[in-house]
This record gives C-alpha cells, structure tokens and sequence, in this order.
C-alpha cells in the first residue's frame, strides 16, 4: 500500500470521527470570551493591557468592573470615587503587588485648579505605596512674612491673566500655617520628589510626577488562572471573576469545575454526555488505526535503511578504488550552540544536548536534584524576579540556579529575553548562562555559572562590609570592569535596565560579572524605544524616566553613575534612616560635591583625609559621578566616555598622579575639586534646585 495513500486515509478517518463525537456547539460561545479576552489591548499611550483594565474597544467582560479606562486622552483616566487620575505607568510584573504611577487629574496641568477638593481612595482596590505622603496645599491665606521667610514655599495662581492677591502656600503635612485660608487641600504625591521642594519653581513638577498605587482584583485568582493558560475576566452580570478557558468559564482555573458543575453556562449536560460515551470510542479507534499505521511505517523505515545501506557499501568500494586527495580538509558544521563550553551532556526534557537559543535545555527534575530540592539553606540571594540556589550538576558544575517567582506570561517574557541575550554575548565581565529548563516546564528556571564571592553591595553595605577587602585600587578595578561590561552591552545594543551592585556580581579575585538581565531590551537605532512600566530599582533609574517613559542607553549611565557614589561612600542607594534631603544617594552626592565637602561622602575607611592619591582618584571619580548624575540624559557622557575616564584615573594612579590631562569629559582643563576651586558647573547650574532633585526614585519592577 502506497504511503502517501495510508496517510491520508488515517487522516480522513480522524477527521470523521472527530466530527460525530465533538459536538460543534459546546465550545461556541464561551471560546469566543476566551479568544477576545487572551489579547492585549491599546488605550492611548498604553499597548500591552491586560487585565484588570477594560476600556476604549476592550469589552467589560475582560477586566474588573472598578478598573475602566477613558482612552480618549494621553495618557488615559482611570476613576476612582468618582475622582479622575492620570495613569502614567503600569506595572503588573508581580502579581502580589502591581502598581499603577497616577497623578490627580485636575492637578496635572496646574496647581490652581478651579475645583479644590480633597481625594480619598476606594481601598477596597487601592492602597499607597510607602513611597508617597501628603503635600497640604493652603490657598488664599493672610500675608504671613515669618513663614514665607523661614520656608520659601509660596506660590501664585494666575486667572485670567492676573495674580491673586492672596497668597498661597504648599507644606508637608504636619506643618500647619497657623493662619485663615479660604480653602486647604491634601495632594498625594512621591516621598522623594517632595523632598526635593525647595521653592514653588517646582512645584508643578512633583504634582505632575504623581505617586504610586498598588492594586488588587482578584490577583491570586487570576494568578492561578493564568498560571493553567486561561485568561482573567468577569462575568458580565454579577462582575464577579471568570476565568475563561478554552472549553468554556472557571470559577478560578482551567483545572477546576465551571460554574454549574460539569454542564455548560446553558444547563444543557447533552453534550457532555456524549462526549464522554464518545471519547473513549474515539481514542480506541483512533489508537488503533495508530497502531496499523506504526507498523507500517515501520517497515517501510526497514526497507528504506536496507537500501540506503547497500548503496552506500557499494559507495565505499568504489572510493577505496580511487587515489586519496592530497591536502583534503573538511570545514565543521556550523551550530547554533558553537559557542557554549562542551561540557558532558545532562539529561534533557528534548533529548540529549538540545538547546534553547543555543543555551542547553535541562529538565526540571535534574535541576531539582541539583538544589537538593532547592533547599532554603542553599539560597544565594533572593533578587526582583526570582530566589537563587547553589547547585551541583550530574556532571560536577557548581552552578547558581535562579527560579523565577510565577510561570506567568510576564515572567516567560523576562526567562525568554535574558536567554537570548545572554546567548548571543559572550563578555569576560558578563556572567555565563549554562542552560536553562523549557519555558514549558514546570517552572522556569535559569542555570548560570557560579560566582563564589557574593555581589559588590554585599561588600560595600552587606553581610561582608566587615570584611575589609574592598580597597581603593579593588573599587577602581570594580568600575572599570563594570563600564567594560556596559560598554560592551550598549555597543552590542542593549540596555541592561537594572544597573545596580546587587546585579555586580565578584569572583574570588574581585572580578567583576554583571548578572540578571532579565529587564534588558535590545534597542535598534531605529526604533523609539517607550516603556509603559517603571523598571529598575529605587534609587538607581534615570529620572528622565518620569518625563518621557523613555529608557535608553544613558539611562545605564545615570544607574552606573549611582555605582560610582556607593563604591566611593560604601553607603546604599536608598536608605530611610538618613536624613530627609539625603535618603537618595544621589541627592546627597550631589549637594556633597556643589557644597565642597566630598569628604563626607567618601568612605572614611579609604584614607580619603590620609592618603593624598586615594583623594585625588576619589574626587575624580566623585566628578565623573556627577556628569553621569546630570538631570538631563543629553549631558551625560556615554558608557564609552565613562569607560576612557576611568581608564585615564587608573593611569594617573599608576604613574603617582603626573599626567596632566586626566578626565576630559569632566571638566577641560585641572580638577576643580582637588585644588579647592568652585566645582565644574554643569549647564544648568542656574536652577540648582532642579539638579537637586533630578533624583527621585521610581517603583520597584521586581
């Protein structure tokens, strides 16, 4: 019997069969939700929505009933009690706790609104993040010259075309005007920026800024839904949560019961009766005509090996007839994982030595095993997305195994882009990814080589700043090799997102490994590359950020600016014990540098006030902070430029501080700082306050 002709009889049959025991009407209506819903969805600015958030040509079936979205302007509205807010970003990576950026809408173009009215949120769905407080907000108030002179936080308000004569005035709530004013208003707005307030020049800008909100709408039921391929919704009568799936609505998964037990929405149960009487008839036969086909293929294989193997025995004769080629070369094959260390191969969910983007696919069975069942004593460090373990393979690599918090469609966006990008560079200052499980395995899970030395913030303010072993010359090396590593990156084009020093990692010899890419982006020049969620980490993004919702490759120079400061002072990012106007590193280091008194930011431990040289690289490097540190991103050097500075510091230190040209993108002739001459002015130096506050941090991604 032909095969072609065997084929395609097994196939008509199974379509027949197929037919009379699936019933065309019992996935109709409800695959529809399932379909109209699994795809994001645009409203303004915004492209990659999902649930909880309907709106503009997104049906109310697909989100939560308190989560609507005007989509007429830019950016989007979104109502809550009755009150309108700006959504300026969206960040639904953690499903224990998204958070929407919102400004109140009536203060987004103006800090004299013609309605004064304070907002309460519904929180029931909504509650602040800890980043946030009230501003009170005092219009039409007596002349008060004490206040005003002792805190400069007056402000005008202008209608048509003319000032007020009364005046108004902003304060932290808590420091009341002790005076009668025709109206008071409580604003939310972000910690850090407030803190930034100085004079009312800015005002406008934190109010625009606005602040974080976390949400929740059934977020660990619609976790779960996810986490079984369905996709989150509500039913459209009682708005209660639905997860639509592929045969139809679930309370809560695809692996549970629909609403009325194993009957459909109709309360029909004909049609599944019959596909339980059909379906084991179906599989029967179906596995017959299985069966009938194996065999035969399985001949016909005999047949075609038998054949194959008497040509090529008649092959061999005929060249071991013929004179050998002088000087013959064969040229290897080209394969797509060339470029991975050739170790002994592991157990594979694909079978031996398959790959993934090049990266070796290993199951999680093994991976399990390599963690002793990832035992919490084994942990190495729990970071944004995902708690890391020491492990040992079947084939003795010590490696680090990262296990990613949810198998969400998030997260296998994450696992899948730090995958292709670390198998694509191969850096010495890049960590090296062994391998990785099936972005359909159980769960996700990233194999890396082992850095045995913990990361640069556990040496500077971590469980090992005791140590002592992070010298002068040690923390130089630490940020030239970094700015190598980035420098690499962005000139391979990408963006890394998330520079900090809990992602430097350190070998034995205080060689640097830049790990987790996992929020990296690749950036073709011809792309605008927009972001709609905040990303990164407190502390260390690009202020820019707030503006535009724009990450670029300055935007790694501005976190690595960050780096510079904490190698300098040892002192973290973010720290709520400081004072006020220096909870952000950067705010501190800035007013540190303009106010000449760098030796209270530097590491006592360096020797900055003994040692004359670690002072002169110090303050070098202190200034080449400052550049990376700079408000706008267009001011700011590339990682390129970062990378030749440091290397002429390094220089310098070599040749005990005679070179006469040192950081040419600093400043251009000598070094302000070191001689005590007035610091190098960067072009805005007209609106200190505006530098000042350049740094407010954003809302963590993970």
């Amino acid at each position: 019997m032909n095969s072609h002709l065997f084929q395609s009889s097994y196939l008509a049959l199974l379509m027949i069969l197929l037919s009379v025991h699936f019933p065309s009407s019992s996935l109709a209506a409800d695959d529809e939700n399932f379909k109209n819903c699994g795809q994001p969805f645009q409203c303004s600015n915004f492209t990659d929505l999902r649930y909880p958030f309907w709106g503009g040509n997104r049906p109310k079936f697909c989100g939560h009933p308190r989560f609507q979205l005007d989509c007429q302007g830019k950016p989007p509205i979104l109502t809550i009690k009755s009150r309108q807010y700006r959504v300026l970003a969206i960040n639904d990576s953690s499903a224990d706790s998204p958070f929407l950026q919102v400004a109140r809408n009536e203060f987004y173009d103006t800090n004299c609104p013609q309605d004064l009215y304070n907002a309460t949120l519904d929180t029931n769905y909504f509650n602040y993040v800890t980043d946030t407080e009230d501003l009170t907000l005092y219009y039409g108030c007596q002349t008060l010259p004490g206040v005003s002179a002792l805190v400069p936080t007056q402000f005008n308000c202008t209608v048509s075309g003319s000032t007020t004569p009364s005046p108004n005035y902003f304060l932290p709530t808590g420091m009341p005007i002790n005076t009668s004013c025709n109206s008071i208003v409580n604003v939310r707005v972000n910690q850090t920026a407030a803190q930034s307030l100085t004079n009312s020049s800015n005002l406008r800008q934190v109010l625009e800024i606005g602040f974080g909100l976390q949400w929740e709408a059934n977020n660990t039921s619609c976790s779960k839904c996810v986490g079984t391929s369905g996709v989150c919704g509500s039913d459209s009568t009682s708005g209660s949560f639905v997860c639509y799936c592929v045969d139809g609505p679930h309370p809560v998964s695809c692996n549970t019961t629909g609403p009325t037990g194993n009957e459909k929405r109709d309360g029909s149960g004909s049609d599944s009766m019959s596909m339980q009487i059909g379906l084991p008839i179906a599989g029967a036969v179906i596995a017959g005509i299985g069966l009938g086909w194996a065999i035969f293929a399985c001949r016909q294989k005999r047949k075609r090996v038998a054949a194959e193997s008497a040509q090529a025995a008649e092959s061999k004769d005929i060249v071991s007839s013929a004179p050998l080629t002088k000087g013959l070369t064969t040229t290897p094959s080209t394969n797509l994982s060339h470029s991975i260390p050739s170790y002994r191969s592991s157990k594979s969910e694909f079978g031996k030595a398959s790959t993934y983007f090049g990266a070796q696919i290993f199951s999680y069975a093994e991976l399990e095993e390599a963690t002793n069942y990832f035992d919490p004593s084994r942990e190495l460090g729990d970071g944004g997305f995902g708690t890391v373990y020491y492990g040992k393979l079947q084939d003795g690599r010590i490696v680090a195994v990262k296990r990613l918090y949810e198998n969400n469609f998030k997260r296998v966006e994450q696992f899948m882009n730090e995958v292709e990008i670390l198998t694509r560079l191969r850096h010495v200052n890049l960590v090296t990814l062994y391998g990785c499980t099936s972005k359909r395995s159980r769960e996700l899970l990233l194999v890396y080589e082992f850095i045995p030395n913990g990361t640069v913030a556990d040496h500077l303010h971590g469980r090992k700043s005791n140590s002592g072993l992070l010298s002068w010359p040690v923390r130089l090396g630490i940020a030239m090799e970094t700015a190598e590593a980035l420098a690499y990156l962005h000139a391979s084009d990408i963006i890394h997102r998330d520079v900090k020093t809990n992602n430097i990692l350190l070998d034995n010899d205080f060689h640097v490994k830049v790990a987790d890419f996992g929020l990296s982006r690749l950036f073709p020049n011809d792309v605008t590359h927009v972001s709609t969620a905040p990303q990164g980490t407190p502390g260390y993004v690009d202020p820019e950020y707030y503006q535009c919702y724009q990450l670029t490759e300055r935007s790694d120079v501005y976190s690595f600016g960050v780096v510079l400061i904490e190698l300098i002072s040892s002192k973290q990012a973010v720290d709520t014990n400081r004072d006020r106007q220096e909870i952000n590193l950067a705010n501190m280091a800035i007013n540190k540098i303009q106010n000449h008194t760098l030796n209270e930011l530097v590491d006592p431990d360096l020797g900055f006030e003994t040692n004359s040289s670690v002072r002169r690289m110090a303050t070098l490097v202190a200034e080449l902070a400052f550049r990376c540190l700079q408000m706008e991103r267009d001011m700011r050097p590339s990682m390129e430029e970062v990378l030749k500075a440091l290397k002429r510091i390094k220089n310098e230190e070599m040749n005990g501080g005679q070179d006469a040209e040192v950081v040419d993108i600093v400043i251009e002739d000598d070094v302000g700082l070191l001689k005590g001459n007035p610091p190098p002015l960067s072009p805005d130096s007209t609106a200190t306050d505006k530098r000042v506050s350049n740094s407010y941090t954003s809302f963590s991604s993970g």
